[in-house]
């Protein structure tokens, strides 16, 4: 039985790695508009649950990760940002302030699946529109939920963080872990 992060994002991909486990990796594709009416929480596991099912469709005897992430500030949900003046809006929106940091996780076999999801508060410092405009410049933002990323660059926007740091980075490995021990996957 094999283990399968159904993720395109290098950031899971290199969580993974600094455990040594052996996986591969197969993006999923599917459809990540957020709907209307659902919590985060129940946006980012039924993403990562159709992330898992759609990978898991054609690996069946295999054990399979999906994961998401997502921003969240006064209860709107941050997507990835769609150019370089939307990245920098979102940071000016961000500045000064707190917003949660939502990933949900879904782990699948033929056997039994798991979902979870955690919670990070992130706390910005305030942002000149310069330090905003060479951040944007750097392309970090652009890929990435809230347009940042917290284990880069970004970093230097953060004043605190409250929960998982690697809920932050977008997989949260030691509950990952915990997880992965029930489907018979031990890390240490």
């Amino acid at each position: 039985m094999a283990l399968i992060l159904a993720s395109s994002s290098p950031r899971r991909r290199e969580l993974l790695l600094n455990l040594k486990l052996c996986f591969s990796i197969e993006v999923a594709d599917i459809d990540e508009t957020i709907l209307k009416g659902l919590l985060p929480q129940e946006t980012v596991m039924r993403l990562a649950r159709e992330k898992a099912e759609w990978v898991q469709k054609n690996h069946p005897k295999d054990i399979i990760i999906g994961a998401d992430t997502i921003v969240v500030l006064d209860g709107k949900i941050l997507g990835k940002p769609e150019g370089t003046e939307q990245a920098k809006e979102m940071l000016r929106q961000l500045s000064g302030r707190k917003h949660e940091v939502y990933s949900g996780v879904a782990v699948l076999s033929l056997e039994r699946s798991e979902m979870f999801f955690e919670k990070s508060t992130v706390t910005f410092y305030n942002l000149k529109e310069t330090l905003i405009a060479r951040y944007v410049a750097t392309g970090e933002p652009l890929d990435k939920a809230g347009a940042y990323g917290i284990q880069q660059y970004g970093a230097l926007l953060v004043k605190s963080i409250e929960g998982d740091y690697f809920n932050i980075v977008g997989l949260p490995i030691s509950r990952l872990c915990q997880c992965l021990e029930g489907f018979g996957v031990s890390v240490l």
